[in-house]
């Protein structure tokens, strides 16, 4: 476990805060409202990550440094938003620079998916699915392994 990730993890302990402001002056920003599963990998220190508060993720979850989780509608008030959060299912890879951006309900990642380098997601995918580009779509799907 990085430095980067024992911090992720010590913001649900008693010096949270202290964690998380930490993080932020690293340059990665996750609240201390959004869950981290178990062996969270924040790959070369996440630097410009971003996630918004009403994210839960997953399991081995891998994030690259860039990668943004948010309200596609941020020109509307939150309070007015149909957004309600994003979930990253166990497994999933974001690499670098990918956005994820909801704009109504829940944006669900399934578990396994990978979203590319730089790729734009606007919507839910499925488990396994590999998507990729801007906006993004469906360019492959992951195997498993046995």
């Amino acid at each position: 476990m990085s430095f980067y990730e024992f911090l992720v993890y010590a913001r649900r302990r008693f010096w949270g805060r202290l964690a998380y402001a930490a993080l932020k002056l690293l340059g990665v920003e996750i609240p201390l409202s959004v869950q981290v599963g178990n062996d969270f990998l924040l790959h070369h220190g996440g630097m410009g990550v971003v996630i918004h508060p009403k994210t839960v993720i997953g399991n081995r979850v891998g994030i690259y440094p860039g990668v943004t989780l948010g309200r596609a509608d941020v020109y509307r008030p939150a309070a007015e938003s149909a957004f309600e959060g994003i979930v990253v299912e166990d497994d999933v890879i974001l690499g670098a620079g990918a956005k994820v951006l909801g704009s109504k309900g829940i944006l669900r990642i399934g578990r396994g998916a990978v979203v590319g380098a730089n790729a734009v997601l606007t919507h839910s995918i499925a488990a396994g699915e590999i998507w990729a580009g801007i906006p993004a779509r469906k360019v492959g799907t992951r195997e498993e392994k046995a």
